[in-house]
């Protein structure tokens, strides 16, 4: 927050601090940040979690830590926040994803890696990310007075990367972007005003809507199955909002 306001001459800048792995906990920031009054037009979900360690790590309520936040916590907080949203007249959603979900099919069977012989963090990130895609499709269609879209910022030199993937931040650290090279398509999806003219639940790269599968891909999930995520997360998400 000090970087922001010393690069931006901005005293406006506020911080609340939220662990995005821990359901409670944000269903009491949104209902705090609903009571508060203060307006809400763009919300960039961009927090996420790469296990870096070959064995499923759990939350305190026994949630798989990359499902609890890059998945059900990115519903949590945006389906939360909905009716906050929903007063402004050009609100917007972004969900930062990852090109890595483009090797992923929706895997309605085994949303918390429990399934597999040996945890393996890197998939189990990659799912998330094809399951935040498909959210975003549903949230289109769902909340069509709220423009959603989602973006892969492309490969940047990130503390995530260098501990998440260190191998793979060793080979490849000359040709992976800046943080600002990263972030430049999410802050144009948030405020350019040509976008609000695209259709709402596209996937982004470089500013360009592209496909959300390769060609000849295997990885196209029925719409049912895609309705049956949101459910499987609303169910889940009851569990917390108490």
């Amino acid at each position: 927050m000090a970087e922001i306001i010393e690069a931006s001459g901005n005293q406006n800048v506020h911080l609340h601090e939220l662990d995005m792995s821990r359901p409670r906990d944000i269903f009491a920031f949104a209902r705090s940040f609903a009571d508060s009054g203060k307006p809400l037009h763009v919300l960039i979900n961009n927090a996420g979690v790469l296990v870096a360690e070959k064995e499923r790590q759990l939350t305190p309520e026994g949630l798989e830590v990359t499902f609890a936040t890059n998945s059900l916590g990115t519903h949590i907080l945006t389906t939360a926040l909905i009716p906050v949203l929903s007063q402004q007249e050009e609100p917007r959603v972004v969900i930062v994803t990852s090109g890595g979900m483009l090797v992923q099919k929706l895997d309605l069977r085994d949303l918390q890696s429990e399934k597999q012989r040996t945890f393996d963090g890197t998939m189990a990130y990659a799912q998330t990310k094809r399951q935040q895609v498909v959210l975003t499709e549903q949230y289109a269609n769902k909340f069509p007075t709220i423009h959603f879209s989602c973006m892969h910022p492309g490969w940047a030199d990130t503390p995530g990367v260098q501990s998440s993937i260190p191998d793979f931040h060793a080979k490849m650290k000359d040709r992976l972007r800046t943080t600002e090279q990263g972030a430049d398509t999410m802050v144009w999806l948030a405020v350019a005003p040509c976008v609000k003219d695209l259709p709402s639940g596209l996937f982004f790269q470089d500013r360009k809507a592209v496909s959300t599968h390769l060609p000849l891909a295997w990885t196209k999930a029925t719409p049912q199955e895609c309705e049956q995520l949101v459910t499987i997360l609303e169910d889940t998400s009851k569990q917390y909002a108490a």
